[in-house]
């Protein structure tokens, strides 16, 4: 009985705590979402799109050669993340507009605690 005990303390529940490990790290790196990009109208000459981020949702790569017209739909906080490590916060209100023409490479990042929620024009 000992060597049984001895076996599954020594064997089974160190895999165990392997495979625990392992689920979490997965989960963990499952996390960060995309948000939700509607596209409404595309043409030769605009693209016009709903984006959605949830708390927590990741956009990578956003386009920054591109001049664009964004409008707030449902205010939030994000937070900007530039290719050089620099970060900046926004908090926009609903109903804001921002004209936005060529930007350095970055990503956004909804930091708060609600739905964040844009409507965008840009011009190709």
């Amino acid at each position: 009985m000992k060597k049984l005990v001895s076996f599954f303390v020594g064997i089974v529940v160190p895999a165990f705590i392997m495979a625990g490990s392992v689920t979490n790290s997965a989960v963990a790196q499952g996390k960060t979402a995309k948000p939700t990009i509607k596209v409404l109208l595309e043409n030769d000459k605009v693209k016009v799109y709903e984006t959605t981020y949830k708390p927590g949702d990741v956009n990578t790569g956003v386009a920054t050669s591109a001049t664009r017209i964004i409008r707030v739909m449902k205010g939030g906080t994000i937070e900007r993340t530039y290719a050089d490590g620099k970060k900046e916060t926004l908090v926009l209100k609903t109903g804001e507009v921002n004209f936005y023409t060529q930007l350095p490479a970055y990503n956004v990042e909804n930091i708060g605690k609600t739905v964040f929620q844009t409507y965008v024009v840009q011009l190709k």
